[in-house]
Order: C-alpha cells, then structure tokens, then sequence
C-alpha cells in the first residue's frame, strides 16, 4: 500500500512574495483548506512544508509557504508534486478505496477464473472503471458498480467480481 498520495503539481510561481499555483490532482481541491503541510517532491529533493495560505483561482489552487517569501526562493519547485501522508489523507466512506491501493491488486471472477491485476482507474463521472489487464496484455473494463465489485481486501491484494453477460465479448477487439 502507497504511504503517501500526490495531491497536486506545482505549475508556476504567482506574484513575488513566493506564491505558487498548483494543479490539484485530487477529487476534492476544497481539501487544501484543511491541509496544513505537504510534502514536496522535485525529484531532487523531497521537504514538508507548512501551507500558510491558500486561495483559488479558475481550476487551481494558490498556495503559500511558511517561511519562503520570495519568487526565487520558490522558482525551483517548478513542476514539483505536492504530497499528503496516509494519516492525512481524505478519509474514506465504505466500499470507497485510494486509487494508488487499487493498481496490482489480483481479479478474480466469482467462477474462480484469474482475470489478471486492476492497470488504471478511468474516472468516467458516473462511476470508475477498472482496468484489469491479464499476463498477456488484454484488457477488460469493469464498471467499478456493486453489480460487478463483489469484495475488495486491499491488505491481501484481491478483489473478487462478477462480470456481467456480454462484458468480456464488448472488450474483445
């Protein structure tokens, strides 16, 4: 299981006094309210730092820093990712699962056939869609609904699921 989750990207800087503008990658960007440190990662380096502002605008989030309040102070966390910890993660509602405890997790159908291991969740609006792909490369979509999700165990890596009549021939290209 992830220990953290990315929460955004820093796209730029906004104004001199070491604002930055960030591209939320979570469902939620009103989270950022309630955040009071992130971990930032640029590849170099990976540092906490304490929000001490937020504000938004269009489709991003403006944060500021504790403690860097300068444009040149900031500049080098360019395309930087913004991280939480577990601990202060979002916390679920029932048969609600992190995406990143998802990917790798073992497809089995209720016949006990091995379907392969979820590759990607597309987030479609009405309801996500796994993407299990089996050793040979093919792939099905499953409606991530509870006509087809019958158990999830994310500890032991398993999901158990029904596949609706017609759902593997649709698949088939």
């Amino acid at each position: 299981m992830e220990d953290f989750f990315k929460v955004g990207v820093i796209t730029t800087t906004h104004g001199v006094r070491g604002e930055v503008k960030v591209f939320p990658t979570t469902d939620d960007p009103a989270r950022f309210k309630k955040l009071k440190k992130v971990i930032l990662d640029n590849g170099k380096e990976r540092r906490e730092l304490e929000i001490a502002q937020v504000k938004f605008f269009k489709n991003l989030v403006i944060l500021k820093f504790k403690g860097i309040d300068n444009i040149n102070d900031v500049e080098k966390y360019r395309k930087a990712e913004l991280f939480v910890s577990r601990e202060h993660a979002v916390k679920l509602q029932k048969d609600e699962y992190f995406i990143a405890d998802l990917i790798g997790i073992k497809v089995t159908s209720e016949e006990g056939e091995e379907l392969g291991e979820i590759s990607d969740v597309l987030q479609t609006g009405a309801n996500d869609v796994y993407v299990i792909r089996n050793a040979s490369g093919e792939e099905i979509l499953l409606p991530a609904i509870k006509e087809c999700v019958k158990e999830v165990s994310v500890e032991e890596g398993t999901m158990l699921v029904h596949l609706l009549p017609g759902l593997r021939e649709m698949n088939q290209k």
